[in-house]
C-alpha cells in the first residue's frame, strides 16, 4: 500500500512541475516547450525523489503521433520543390550530414560520448526523432537528448538573434484552438497512427512505431489521398509523454556524466551551428535566398524546432521545410548505417 501511494505522489509531483515548467518555457517562447518542460521536470523529480516506471505503450502511441507529425510536412508541393532543386539540395544535404559526423567522430574519438551515442547525438535531424532512433539502435538516448535538446534551444537563440539583426519582420501568433472539430482528415490520421502502431511493432524493425506510420502518411500525405490533421491537444499529449519516458531515465550517474561533457557538447554544437551558417551563407550567394531562408533550411536544429520558427517569421518557408525534410528522410534512411561506421572508426584511431 505505501508503495502505492509513494508512486502516486511520485506520479502527481510530475504532472504539477510538468505543466509549471511548460507554461514558463512557453511564456519564454523556447522551442519544443511542451517537451523540454515535462523532460526537465521528470528529471528533476526522478533523480530527487526517486525512480518512477515509465509505461512504454503511451511512448509507443506517442512516437507513431511524431511520425505522422514529420509525415505532415511531405506534401506534393514539398516533393516538387526538391525535385526541381535537386542538385541544391543533394549538396546542402550532404555537406550538413558530413559535418554532424564529423563532429560525432570527434567526440567518440576523444571519449566525450561513446560512439553511437555521439553519432546520433550530433545528427541534424529533428530532436524527438533522432532521440527515439538512437534508443531504438541501443544508443544512450539519454545522453542524445541532452544534446539535441541544448542545440535546439541554441539554433533557436541564434535564428531570433539573425532575425533581429536583419530586422526580419514577425508574424502575429494566433490564438491556438487547443480542441477543433473533428474532419474526415483527422479519423483518417487516426486510423494511420492506430494501423502504422500495430504493424510496427510487428514488424520488429527498429524504430517501427514511428517509421511506419510516418512512412504511410508521406505515401497518403504527397498523393493527396489524406491531409494529415493532427490536433494540437494530442500533439501536445505526444511530446508531453515522451519529454517525461526521457526524464525519467535519467540517473545520478548519467547526470554527472553528462555535466561533465556539457563544455564541449555546447563547443561542437556552437561549431556544427556556425559551419551550417557558412554553407547556408554560400547557398544564399548561389541561390539569391534570403540570409534567414538559407540559414533555417541548413539549420541543424531539425524539422519541427525550424518548422516552429519558420512558421514566425516571413521567409520561404517551403523551400526550408523541403530542405529539412529531405535531410531528415536522408538521416532516418542511412543513420544507423552511418552511426555504425563512425563509431569503428573513431575505436580505430590512435587515441594519442
Amino acid at each position: 500500500m505505501m508503495r502505492s501511494r509513494t508512486l502516486v505522489a511520485r506520479w502527481c509531483l510530475l504532472i504539477v512541475a510538468s505543466a509549471i515548467l511548460a507554461a514558463i518555457l512557453e511564456e519564454l517562447a523556447v522551442p519544443a516547450a511542451l517537451l523540454l518542460g515535462p523532460m526537465i521536470a521528470a528529471i528533476a523529480v526522478v533523480t530527487i525523489v526517486g525512480k518512477l516506471p515509465f509505461p512504454r505503450w503511451p511512448v509507443r502511441i506517442s512516437q507513431a503521433v511524431i511520425g505522422c507529425l514529420i509525415a505532415h510536412n511531405i506534401t506534393g508541393d514539398t516533393l516538387a520543390t526538391v525535385l526541381a532543386d535537386w542538385p541544391i539540395f543533394a549538396v546542402c544535404v550532404v555537406s550538413v550530414i558530413a559535418s554532424s559526423s564529423v563532429i560525432g567522430w570527434f567526440l567518440a574519438r576523444y571519449r566525450v560520448l561513446p560512439g553511437t551515442t555521439a553519432v546520433w547525438g550530433s545528427a541534424p535531424g529533428g530532436a524527438s526523432t533522432m532521440s527515439l532512433m538512437a534508443e531504438a539502435y541501443g544508443a544512450d538516448f539519454r545522453l542524445v537528448a541532452v544534446m539535441q535538446y541544448m542545440r535546439v534551444v541554441m539554433v533557436a537563440l541564434t535564428a531570433s538573434l539573425i532575425t533581429s539583426l536583419l530586422a526580419v519582420p514577425i508574424k502575429t501568433a494566433a490564438a491556438i484552438n487547443w480542441f477543433p472539430p473533428i474532419t474526415w482528415n483527422t479519423a483518417a490520421t487516426v486510423a494511420i497512427i492506430a494501423v502504422g502502431l500495430g504493424l510496427g511493432k510487428l514488424s520488429r524493425l527498429p524504430g517501427g512505431p514511428l517509421l511506419v506510420p510516418l512512412a504511410a502518411g508521406s505515401v497518403l500525405q504527397a498523393t493527396g489521398i489524406v491531409a494529415i490533421d493532427l490536433p494540437p491537444w494530442l500533439l501536445a499529449a505526444s511530446y508531453t509523454i515522451i519529454g517525461c519516458s526521457i526524464g525519467s531515465a535519467f540517473t545520478r550517474d548519467i547526470l554527472r556524466y553528462a555535466a561533465r561533457a556539457m563544455p564541449k557538447i555546447i563547443a561542437t554544437s556552437l561549431c556544427l551551428i556556425i559551419v551550417c551558417a557558412g554553407i547556408g551563407g554560400i547557398l544564399s550567394a548561389l541561390t539569391g535566398l534570403d540570409f534567414l531562408t538559407s540559414y533555417l533550411a541548413t539549420s541543424p536544429g531539425g524539422a519541427d524546432t525550424v518548422a516552429i520558427i519558420a512558421a514566425s517569421t516571413h521567409i520561404d518557408a517551403p523551400f526550408v521545410m523541403a530542405m529539412q525534410v529531405a535531410r531528415l528522410l536522408t538521416i532516418l534512411l542511412v543513420g544507423p548505417s552511418i552511426a555504425r561506421l563512425v563509431a569503428k572508426l573513431a575505436e580505430r584511431s590512435p587515441t594519442e
